[in-house]
């Protein structure tokens, strides 16, 4: 059974990641607060991302995917930059090997 990725901007600039068998009835809920805890209180969402998969397991896989992800990554995602997302992916942390002098 297919199923959707989406992410939602929550009135305070924040994104919500989720995944769902019917993107409309899942948007309804986050809408009347009957959703995730998250967006009950940044109330209201607005679909900013989505994405169709035929298998409703790769949505959820994805989903977890970008729940990880920093807000500028998601971001990017969104714009569909699909150039900027490995850069967005180094680490930058000092003791990585590629910052390492």
């Amino acid at each position: 059974m297919a199923g959707y990725v989406y992410i939602l901007q929550c009135s305070d600039g924040t994104y919500y990641t989720g995944s769902t068998r019917n993107l409309e009835k899942r948007l309804a809920a986050h809408q009347s607060k009957k959703g995730a805890n998250y967006t009950k209180t940044r109330l209201p969402v607005t679909v900013v991302f989505q994405e169709l998969f035929l298998n409703i397991a790769d949505a959820f896989y994805y989903e977890k995917k970008i729940q990880k992800w920093s807000h500028a990554k998601k971001k990017a995602l969104i714009k569909n930059n699909w150039k900027l997302l490995p850069i967005l992916s180094e680490c930058k942390n000092d003791t990585h090997f590629k910052n390492k002098e």
